[in-house]
């Protein structure tokens, strides 16, 4: 009989930790299923689970067509516009945080601190007002503008510590070869040090890029922008109070939309690795705020001598 070995990260469990483990996870299956059936049975007494109020989403194509699908339209617009600013604004706000110059390491610092620590909701409202007041864009398109700036304001300023973070992750002699061969700070940013923390910042890229996506719901709540959330008023109101059937197909289409998101970004990290050697570094979300506060790294990164 093959002996279990002990490995590096734990210590195998005997067979008391075994059947401790095995009870844990009976009395937790046990319990989640309670739960399910407790839902199921007061969704059944609320008459909640009748096929009529399920059936327009599977019988009439009008729901999707006047509902669903221009919500879904404005939620992936305002996302892809909301990643497509804030990915390079995050990343430039990121690289000036590793300046050897400290007024632009202290104005990004400033910058990346302050949108941090705002939640999006209140940028996004100030935003809003801020567009009524000062500009002339349409009331109809101004729950947009308002949506996409407060997820960049914010995101941008966290996805600034995901960039810092990656990149003082790497190895130290990543540097110092780059140095070794005459390579100017910038080129070793720009050449180096960035095309390896990609792959080392993707799983926290990922995770932001998917509260940016989820986020959007918020304009739906407080500004009447017309998202996913927003659609399921309208749709209960027309579909016999059906608010349960709409709440649930709405959140099946946000978990099918991040699941695409999060399956397509492992393939291109599974790809970039691949295809070209790693440090192995891994930036989670947690890494993130452990490097909150400015720290040693290994060149400028504005570029300059």
């Amino acid at each position: 009989m093959k002996k279990d070995r002990p490995t590096v990260l734990y210590d195998v469990p005997g067979p008391r930790a075994r059947r401790r483990n095995l009870l844990w996870t009976l009395l937790f299956l046990v319990a989640l299923a309670a739960v399910v059936w407790w839902v199921v049975v007061s969704l059944a007494d609320k008459n909640q689970l009748e096929w009529a109020k399920w059936a327009p989403f599977f019988t009439d194509a009008r729901v999707w067509e006047t509902y669903l699908l221009p919500a879904l339209k404005n939620t992936v617009i305002a996302a892809a516009l909301a990643m497509v600013i804030a990915l390079p604004l995050g990343a430039l706000l990121g690289i000036f945080r590793l300046s050897d110059h400290r007024w632009l390491r202290g104005a990004a610092g400033t910058v990346v601190e302050f949108f941090r620590a705002i939640p999006v909701l209140i940028l996004m409202l100030f935003a809003n007002a801020a567009y009524s007041e000062f500009t002339d864009i349409s009331p109809d398109i101004r729950p947009m503008y308002a949506v996409v700036t407060g997820l960049v304001l914010y995101n941008a300023s966290v996805l600034a510590e995901v960039v810092r973070a990656g990149i003082l992750s790497l190895p130290s002699g990543q540097t110092d070869a780059a140095k070794a061969i005459g390579m100017r700070k910038g080129q070793t940013m720009s050449y180096v040090l960035l095309p390896q923390a990609v792959t080392a910042m993707l799983p926290a890229l990922v995770s932001q890029l998917v509260v940016i996506v989820k986020d959007t719901a918020l304009g739906g709540a407080m500004l009447g922008f017309s998202e996913l959330l927003a659609s399921v008023r309208p749709m209960s109101a027309n579909y016999g109070a059906n608010t349960i059937a709409c709440f649930t197909v709405v959140a099946v289409i946000f978990v099918v939309l991040n699941f695409a998101l999060t399956t397509f970004a492992s393939w291109l990290e599974g790809r970039l690795r691949r295809g070209k050697k790693s440090t192995g570094a891994v930036v989670g979300a947690g890494a993130v705020e452990e490097l909150a506060t400015p720290g040693e790294h290994m060149g400028p990164a504005d570029g300059t001598k």
